[in-house]
């Protein structure tokens, strides 16, 4: 049996982590980082950057693996499932190469492990099961809309969180007045017709490369298009999010 804690980090700055998650870091006996292959290494170099931002000589707890791929040629549900299997395997690989039971295993997750990411899910798969503690973190949509200066809703309003995927197959979502779409990588407002909306884009909300964009959608969606483009380029990967509104009539 292990003590399995997913501590929320935020977008990336090390200001994001909680006191709460840098005295988790501290505790932790193993830190366990993925390696997601060539053009993402940023993203591991930045969990290496917050370990030894809280502990003096954190490389000595990390243990890095090497992420499984998924398979994009089949069933998303289905893919996604065979390779949230392959990845808790790793993990229960790693964990017993390091003779860690009975230990105080510890992942980096970005943002929150409760928005639109799979860890908790992962962790399930696990046998034994875990202790599992989870460590909130600050999301990016709440980096998102406090660098715009935004509320998410208008006044006494729902918004609607959802993803590039479910836009693009399943239109604007019905009855919604504001949306926020997260795990984009096709631009999906593009399918939108743009004189209805207005946007607040970000990308690499919070940290030092930040870029944000807002107006109509039918004025700045090429500028977006284009931005994208450049620092994907530029950094090999992006995570971007971004909030859409109808516009009043």
């Amino acid at each position: 049996m292990i003590d399995l804690w997913l501590i929320g980090i935020g977008t990336g700055n090390p200001d994001h982590v909680t006191y709460e998650a840098a005295q988790a870091i501290r505790d932790a006996d193993h830190i366990l980082i993925p390696r997601k292959g060539p053009g993402k290494v940023d993203l591991a170099d930045i969990r290496r950057q917050i370990v030894s931002k809280f502990v003096q000589d954190g490389a000595s707890k990390i243990t890095e693996f090497d992420l499984p791929v998924r398979d994009a040629s089949g069933f998303y549900l289905e893919g996604v499932k065979d390779w949230h299997d392959a990845i808790a395997l790793v993990w229960s690989e790693t964990i017993r190469s390091k003779g860690a039971e009975g230990q105080k295993v510890a992942l980096l997750v970005w943002g929150d492990p409760s928005l639109y990411d799979s860890t908790l899910r992962i962790a399930e798969r696990l046998s034994p099961k875990p202790n599992l503690r989870v460590i909130a973190g600050i999301t990016s949509l709440q980096v998102l809309t406090a660098a715009h200066a935004i509320p998410i809703n208008r006044i006494g309003a729902p918004f609607t969180v959802t993803t590039g995927r479910q836009l693009r197959e399943n239109g604007w979502p019905e009855g919604a007045d504001t949306i926020a779409v997260m795990l984009d990588g096709e631009c999906s407002f593009t399918h939108l017709n743009p004189q209805k909306y207005e946007i607040w884009w970000g990308a690499f909300v919070g940290m030092p490369e930040q870029l944000l964009i807002c107006g109509k959608l039918s004025d700045v969606s090429d500028k977006i298009l284009a931005t994208r483009a450049d620092a994907r380029k530029d950094h090999g990967w992006i995570m971007d999010i971004y909030v859409l509104r109808k516009l009043v009539a």
